[in-house]
């Protein structure tokens, strides 16, 4: 019965062994394993992303644009040196006409546009000498490159009825001129009736909301593709670019000028930049800028 009894011992003995050899092995393997998927997150997250570089009120801080904003001619030179957007802002005239401004003001004399004809608007020219352009004249420019996207930002109006008739003359110009295309223009603005107008009539264009009082839930609860926020909210909420992105929204961004909060912000992973810096974007990206 010893012999027994030290065979068992034995058995037990290296059983004890292979268990705690076996469990080793699978502890080894669970390590390995997460250090993989830890190391393909880290890489995933530091990937430079290209960036698509927005030239605000058109490219007018040069020479070509005769430092006009919001000018056919800033639109030109965004268009001439490649940038993927150039944005631009429409209003309503006393007498219906849209036109690009982006204050609700125009002219030395300070005109209020909502309370003048175009007629009366025209008479004074923008700094590069053109006339004050309707969105006619900018679609006109606009139609001539499929290179440079058109980034259209309706002005809230004095009344909701005006921002939705401002938001539906607009699309009827666009129309007009071949541009109802979700790849030709997008749409951004302050207002949340001209976004949703967008949302409800037109649902296949892409619509960016600038006041930045949505969280990424509301912006997706409400049929928002994205958030235009400014670069203050991004840096008070660093952890909004990520949060629009893992529920599917761009995150783009207003006006940002100076290289070093550009370098934070592409760093950080935005897809969008306005700035009235084109040329330092392009120059910080290399070949993370994103052209269509």
């Amino acid at each position: 019965m010893v012999w027994l009894f030290e065979f068992v011992l034995i058995v037990k003995t290296n059983l004890m062994l292979i268990f705690d050899i076996m469990k080793r092995i699978i502890t080894l393997i669970a390590a390995v394993a997460a250090l993989c998927s830890c190391g393909t997150a880290n890489l995933a997250s530091h990937a430079p992303a290209q960036v698509a570089i927005v030239a605000h009120r058109g490219f007018w801080n040069c020479e070509q644009a005769g430092y006009a904003q919001n000018s056919v001619a800033s639109l030109k030179a965004a268009q001439d040196a490649g940038f993927w957007g150039s944005e631009f802002d429409v209003q309503l005239t006393k007498d219906g006409v849209v036109v690009s401004n982006h204050d609700k003001e125009y002219g030395p004399e300070k005109m209020v546009i909502a309370d003048y004809t175009y007629e009366e608007l025209a008479k004074y020219p923008l700094p590069n000498g053109e006339k004050l352009p309707t969105l006619d004249d900018y679609l006109a420019q606009g139609a001539l490159s499929d290179k440079t996207v058109l980034v259209l930002e309706f002005k809230k109006q004095r009344t909701d009825e005006a921002t939705i008739e401002l938001v539906d003359k607009s699309m009827e110009i666009v129309k007009a001129h071949g541009l109802y295309d979700p790849s030709r223009i997008v749409f951004i603005s302050f207002s949340k009736v001209a976004c949703e107008r967008v949302i409800a009539e037109h649902p296949q264009f892409e619509i960016q909301y600038l006041t930045g009082d949505l969280t990424s839930n509301g912006l997706k609860n409400k049929g928002y593709t994205g958030a235009d926020y400014n670069a203050m909210i991004y840096t008070v909420e660093p952890a909004l670019i990520a949060n629009l992105h893992a529920k599917g929204l761009k995150a783009n961004v207003w006006t940002v000028d100076k290289p070093e909060k550009m370098q934070t912000l592409f760093q950080n992973g935005i897809d969008q930049i306005t700035t009235n810096n084109p040329l330092a974007a392009r120059e910080l990206l290399g070949d993370r800028e994103y052209r269509k």
